[in-house]
């Protein structure tokens, strides 16, 4: 079994402690996404799984085996970086094989190793080529390749499509979610692009300034969202937020008219400012002679995204129909959905329950 445990685990830079006491268990066969802002510490966290990073203080183990200590070339990982790192002057197959050749494995086992990759990742008429010769689609899939003919026990991804064109990224990121259901191994991987997050995952971990904010599936944290930061994280385009007013079973939003939204949450003493979270799908418009001003659409074909300035000053994206966008400069009047606002505490910024 191939799952990975931290326990405890600490990264200091001198005094600075940029990873606190992360506690964590990637099961066998996950594909777990470390997903959060530019330097919340999602790579550094698979550097130290990696043994590219010393582990200050606590725990790693992959299959139950401590490796906290241990070099990273005995680890049983195999990385895939945000640069695909390939010799310029081999060729596909001699790239994918050189770190089997470094070890000295047979040269019959290297070619079977290396069509059995190639097999899978589609390179099988690209293996006389080299790099150069390659769009960067393929020259990631070669690097993914070099990686599976080591047989890892776990595979570590570090921002793999940041450097490819959006299009790409879509392609690549089929290819890889199919790669895992073939060879169902253990995969951590790290993007800040939480889409890349919602569909390759089987976990999330969100990141934040060294803490892990919330685990669980895309679902769970996408519906059920411990804190704002989750909230406003998972999901694109992401939940609007407005400030409400604690009222008597009800949450008054002046954004929304000064209307009450009735709940059965636990909310502070009257009159007390609480945040409202509502997803732009849950907000429905209706042309108006006052109310939200449109300040531009963003037309998709299908849908469109629709920023607005509500009354207050404050701004909210509404998803609509392609066909039913409003124009730019037009007034309408904003509903969210009562069953679907999130209500959070203004300070703490956690979830009330």
């Amino acid at each position: 079994m191939s799952g990975v445990t931290l326990t405890k685990a600490v990264k200091k830079y001198g005094d600075l402690e940029v990873v606190h006491g992360v506690d964590l268990t990637v099961e066998h066969g996950e594909f777990c996404v470390f997903v959060g802002p530019s330097g919340c510490g999602k790579s550094t966290l698979l550097r130290m799984i990696a043994g590219l990073e010393e582990t200050t203080d606590g725990q790693i183990a992959i299959g139950g085996r401590d490796v906290t200590a241990v070099d990273p070339a005995d680890r049983g990982v195999a990385m895939v970086f945000q640069t695909y790192a390939l010799y310029p002057h081999m060729t596909v197959e001699e790239n994918m094989g050189f770190g089997l050749k470094m070890n000295g494995h047979p040269k019959a086992e290297i070619e079977a190793k290396v069509s059995e990759a190639s097999r899978i990742l589609k390179l099988d008429q690209y293996l006389k080529r080299k790099p150069k010769a390659l769009s960067g689609g393929q020259r990631q899939r070669v690097s993914i390749g070099r990686a599976i003919v080591r047989g890892p026990e776990v595979f570590l991804f570090d921002e793999p499509l940041s450097n490819l064109d959006a299009e790409l990224r879509v392609d690549m990121r089929v290819e890889i979610a199919r790669l895992h259901k073939d060879i169902g191994a253990t995969m951590i991987y790290v993007t800040h692009d939480q889409v890349e997050a919602m569909t390759l995952a089987d976990k999330i971990v969100v990141l934040r300034a060294g803490h892990i904010e919330q685990v669980g599936s895309p679902m769970e944290l996408y519906a059920n969202p411990d804190n704002k930061f989750v909230a406003g994280f998972i999901g694109s385009p992401s939940m609007n937020f407005v400030e409400g007013l604690a009222s008597s079973g009800a949450v008054v939003v002046p954004a929304f008219g000064n209307k009450a939204f009735k709940t059965d949450l636990a909310l502070p003493s009257e009159g007390t400012p609480v945040t409202v979270g509502v997803r732009p799908q849950d907000i429905s418009i209706a042309p108006a002679e006052s109310g939200a001003e449109v300040d531009l659409t963003e037309q998709l074909g299908g849908v469109a995204y629709t920023y607005l300035i509500c009354p207050t000053g404050e701004r909210i994206v509404v998803e609509t129909k392609g066909v039913e966008a409003p124009a730019s400069g037009s007034q309408v009047w904003p509903s969210p959905a009562e069953d679907a606002l999130f209500l959070f505490d203004a300070e703490t910024e956690k979830r009330l329950r």
